[in-house]
């Protein structure tokens, strides 16, 4: 058995009920992002302006909007979690770097640490899988 299978099954023995509460949330404040950069791609652009993403911003902006919002879709109902978690990582890594580059690791803002919170719930959702009430483990037992 491979190591994938062995976390995966650990993760649906330890899968308390309560944190599919959490994961939705997460897929909602995720869906909120990309509805945040759809409309607001200006302050984004202004973030993007000083770094070495600067001369393809529009095009990462797009990017950044559509996998949000897909990737939260897809953890709200416990499709393909833990791809959708994966596509978010370096996206929140790079948001990480950013913000703190921008405006300091002890800024104000309460933009810095909502990106950690969620950047360290998706580093727990990648272990922990979408659990029992997800579209993957129906899937899994019910293979058609």
């Amino acid at each position: 058995m491979g190591t994938l299978q062995q976390i995966h099954n650990w993760s649906l023995v330890h899968h308390p009920r309560w944190l599919v509460v959490i994961r939705v949330a997460l897929g909602l404040c995720l869906i909120y992002k990309g509805i945040s950069f759809m409309f607001n791609s200006v302050h984004t652009h202004q973030l993007l302006y000083n770094t070495i993403f600067s001369s393809s911003a529009d095009a990462i902006i797009i990017i950044i909007t559509w996998a949000h919002l897909l990737g939260g879709v897809l953890i709200i109902i416990g499709l393909l979690t833990r791809w959708a978690v994966l596509l978010q990582i370096p996206i929140l890594v790079a948001a990480i770097i950013i913000l703190a580059n921008e405006y300091g690791i002890f800024a104000s803002g309460a933009e810095l640490p909502f990106t950690t919170i969620i950047f360290l719930l998706l580093v727990f959702f990648l272990v922990e899988g979408g659990g029992p009430l997800s579209l993957d483990n129906y899937f899994r037992l019910n293979p058609k």
